[in-house]
């Protein structure tokens, strides 16, 4: 028509559509045919063959795909355009990739928080009937912000589509995602000019909000922020802003809650709260409370054990070279195997680094260990009382490696010989005696 008139093709379309004539295309010449050959029983590679006509295209006819230019239109609505790399549905766009989101996202149980396929199917029909965001948040138990920005995000060009807003939902899921702060913009720009000025991340925030408050592309949170100053290989901010930071740290500083620490060692601990009562009242002989004493600059040290019930002091000779985990556990092995296996217990440390052994020092003298709190000396007070006491003859300052194992063993009768008080002026050896009498 556009040829028979000398009319351009454009201008020949407008007229037809202001006359309200049809514009499209007619559908394929042999769809008809092939259509009346499958509802005879033909199969799709069969009919196809005998209306020349390719096997995919047959498939697209049976499935209700349709072709538009570089698109194909699907009966749920979707629509993947080739030229653009996009997937759109109802007006949405759910993916900048040419391939669909998979079934295996679509239908992943998610947390409770997030909204699903029944969940938008009945947000539809209650905003189509003209409930209010609150009604419709009270029908689903949700929050009407949550309604809200459901509709906001997954309201397409038409109208707001479940299965559209399902399938935008998931395309938008998958992480990670690029950085806000990685790529040149207005919001990147307003952060440095902030660190330059000094300010705080958080400064930087509320500040954004107060000067950009309809632009919600102007907003970042703080910790955005943090992580681009921090890891300049992903965050994208200069490493010069880092002057910015009051700290003046280049590498974050780790946090943890003060009540969850560390295990201090490889092999779990068993914690003096979990020590039977008999240990604590001191009813029953055989259990002892074990420390260092260091020397000078640390590079010398005594083991120190004392009996709970008798306050009997046994002093354990390290080697001059080093008092590690290696060390104190052949000690202690060795200067508690010479006692009777009544009066091997139980031991009760503190959480230093020279038990690390303590599973193989458990093994090998069959006396479970049992440490005490961070910083609770007064857990094992005999044993803190006695080294007060050692201190007169080993004193703070001076190297421990001089003292032979002969003059530990004369130091250990010297202190066990002393009455106590609190043993009704007997001595620890007397105690410990009649213990080994009986």
């Amino acid at each position: 028509m556009a040829r028979e008139l000398g009319l351009n093709l454009n201008t020949a379309f407008a007229l037809a559509r202001q006359a309200g004539m049809s514009t499209g295309r007619l559908g394929h010449p042999r769809r008809e045919e092939y259509d009346k050959l499958r509802a005879r029983g033909f199969s799709r590679r069969e009919a196809a063959k005998q209306v020349r006509v390719n096997e995919r295209t047959a498939r697209d006819w049976d499935c209700g795909i349709r072709k538009s230019r570089d698109a194909r239109v699907y009966p749920d609505g979707r629509r993947v355009d080739y030229a653009a790399g996009t997937v759109t549905m109802s007006g949405v766009i759910t993916t900048a990739s040419v391939r669909p989101v998979s079934l295996k996202a679509l239908e992943k149980v998610l947390h409770p928080r997030f909204l699903t396929l029944s969940e938008r199917e009945r947000i539809r029909d209650l905003h189509a009937a003209g409930q209010s965001l609150r009604a419709i948040g009270r029908a689903l138990g949700r929050p009407a912000s949550t309604i809200s920005r459901e509709l906001k995000a997954n309201a397409g060009l038409t109208g707001y589509f479940p299965y559209a807003a399902q399938r935008a939902s998931a395309a938008r899921r998958p992480r990670p995602k690029e950085r806000k702060l990685l790529r040149e913009s207005p919001l990147r720009n307003f952060v440095q000019d902030g660190l330059r000025r000094r300010w705080s991340p958080e400064q930087i925030c509320h500040a954004l909000t107060k000067s950009h408050p309809d632009d919600q592309d102007m907003r970042v949170s703080v910790e955005t922020i943090y992580q681009a100053l921090y890891f300049q290989a992903r965050g994208g901010l200069r490493r010069e802003v880092q002057a910015a930071i009051r700290t003046g740290r280049t590498h974050r500083k780790p946090r943890r809650d003060p009540a969850r620490r560390t295990p201090r060692f490889t092999e779990p601990m068993v914690m003096i709260s979990n020590r039977p009562a008999e240990v604590e009242d001191r009813a029953v002989p055989g259990h002892w409370e074990g420390d260092l004493i260091v020397g000078a600059g640390g590079r010398s040290a005594i083991a120190t054990l004392v009996e709970r019930t008798t306050r009997y002091t046994m002093l354990v000779h390290l080697p001059a070279s080093s008092h590690d985990a290696l060390a104190v556990r052949d000690g202690l092995v060795r200067t508690i195997q010479t006692l009777p296996r009544h009066l091997r217990g139980s031991l009760t440390w503190d959480q230093g680094a020279e038990m690390a052994r303590h599973g193989q020092f458990t093994m090998a003298t069959g006396m479970p260990v049992y440490f005490c709190d961070p910083a609770s000396p007064w857990q094992r007070g005999s044993n803190e009382n006695t080294n007060g006491l050692l201190r007169q003859y080993f004193p703070k300052g001076t190297d421990l490696s001089l003292h032979s194992p002969e003059d530990l063993e004369h130091v250990a009768q010297e202190l066990n010989g002393r009455p106590r008080k609190t043993l009704d002026w007997d001595t620890p050896a007397e105690r410990l005696r009649d213990l080994l009498a009986a």
